[in-house]
């Protein structure tokens, strides 16, 4: 997304040896919900006189209604385009100049807005945050710019890209049957064209509501404090009637699925791989974010390792649950284990696949060493302390939590809860649900050289 924010934590967490009795690290966090459906959730954190700030709201690419591909990222970029109160370009001066950072983004359950700042910054966002949820810059203009915007960004990173994303778009659209599941999050042109201001406004009006969304702060804050200050800016706006949540459940898939496609700008071939998991917040799902890591986490992978330093069938693997738009346990609905593998052109598809199968079939057959799953586990729960120590992405995974299950708790449970899972679950899931009967294929071939490609353009 334009907008994308990364948090990229470089700092060492020190973490308990793994074992069954790793202590659950819970700083003090409380949550309250204003009258108008609003949740407000609230970390203290005491390290430094900064907060971060995340308001998630219930619209997300699986949740966009049908005919209207790619409104909920469109309306991310709407959201920074002003209001009647503060013109465009405010909201961003006004919370740079205090020497904070601003951003947002659009998954499949959720579009968030986020930001930090010092704590005397606090009253200001909360009143912008809160002045743009009463109401946007409703014109033409700004819908034109951001939709230019938004299909450029679609003809930079898609359609003049190698690979053109396909990994994230395509797969799913084949992997998936429903529309929430299937369609193209980034918005097809002619939904996109189709927009009117009065589309916009409707959309606005019916997922930008209080009772849609969950704030949550993490910093140098007081609780009492801040639901003070919220309950001043926030309480006047009014619950608005939201859509029902569309139903994004899938029937299993019975046989593999395989596509190719042509690719004019890559120059070797690439393939997509995509594993249907279970649901989200299960013992099984959990055994399937380690399964996933053991098997494509970086240059020590399993697959790495086998494909690409072994046997040589590949010049890179990527991927991951939920990968490349979130993480193993942000998901609110169906969602693919994702292998993207780019192999060298005199190497076949099957050949790939063999080797791929084979290291898959290894961990299905005969499991994880206590030592490798240590290893990945560790790393995991460093990953995830690393995120909860920055006020900003612990304000984010307690937005979405809430915003998913009502509860922030497994923000919390999850570190510990990666210290249970045995081997022989991550066995049992890889036996299960790695098998070529719930997977997708796409096999992405440069496309054939033109005819005239290499011709003189005349005498010299």
């Amino acid at each position: 997304m334009k907008r994308l924010f990364s948090v990229l934590a470089t700092c060492a967490v020190l973490l308990p040896a793994i074992s069954a009795s790793a202590q659950e690290w819970k700083p003090p966090t409380s949550m309250k919900k204003l009258p108008n459906g609003l949740t407000v959730v609230v970390s203290e954190d005491h390290s430094a006189p900064t907060f971060g700030i995340c308001i998630s709201y219930g619209i997300g690419f699986r949740l966009e209604p049908e005919g209207r591909t790619g409104f909920a990222h469109l309306f991310e970029h709407m959201m920074f385009e002003g209001t009647p109160n503060s013109q465009k370009g405010i909201f961003d001066r006004v919370i740079e100049s205090g020497g904070g950072a601003t951003n947002g983004d659009t998954r499949y359950d959720y579009t968030e807005y986020i930001e930090t700042a010092p704590v005397s910054a606090l009253d200001p966002i909360l009143w912008l945050e809160a002045d743009r949820l009463k109401t946007l810059d409703f014109s033409t203009k700004n819908l034109e710019n951001q939709r230019n915007v938004v299909e450029e960004e679609v003809r930079v990173n898609v359609m003049n890209q190698p690979y053109g994303l396909f990994f994230a778009i395509d797969l799913p659209g084949k992997a998936f049957d429903t529309y929430p599941n299937a369609h193209n999050f980034y918005g097809d042109f002619k939904d996109l064209d189709a927009a009117k201001i009065e589309d916009v406004q409707k959309f606005y009006e019916q997922y930008y509501a209080p009772n849609n969304a969950v704030l949550a702060i993490v910093g140098d804050v007081k609780p009492s404090e801040v639901y003070e200050k919220v309950e001043k800016y926030f309480a006047g706006i009014p619950s608005r009637p939201t859509p029902p949540r569309p139903a994004v459940e899938e029937k299993p898939q019975t046989a593999e699925r395989r596509e190719k496609e042509t690719d004019k700008l890559a120059r070797v071939p690439a393939l997509a791989i995509g594993y249907r998991m279970p649901p989200p917040r299960t013992a099984t799902a959990l055994a399937g974010a380690v399964a996933g890591e053991l098997l494509q986490n970086g240059q020590a992978s399993r697959l790495y390792q086998a494909l690409v330093k072994e046997k040589q069938v590949a010049l890179s693997v990527d991927g991951g649950v939920n990968w490349p738009l979130g993480n193993p346990f942000e998901y609110n609905g169906p969602t693919l284990m994702t292998s993207f593998i780019v192999y060298p052109p005199n190497v076949t598809e099957d050949q790939v696949l063999a080797a791929y199968d084979a290291t898959v079939n290894e961990l299905a057959t005969k499991g994880p060493s206590q030592q490798d799953l240590e290893r990945v586990v560790t790393k995991m729960r460093s990953d995830l302390y690393a995120q909860l120590e920055i006020p900003i992405t612990r304000a984010s995974a307690l937005s979405h939590a809430v915003l998913f299950t009502g509860s922030f708790d497994e923000v919390f449970s999850i570190p510990d809860e990666l210290t249970k899972v045995t081997a022989e679950q991550v066995r049992e899931f890889t036996a299960k649900y790695l098998v070529s009967t719930n997977r997708t294929i796409i096999n992405r071939v440069p496309a054939p050289a033109s005819p005239d490609a290499g011709k003189s353009g005349g005498a010299q």
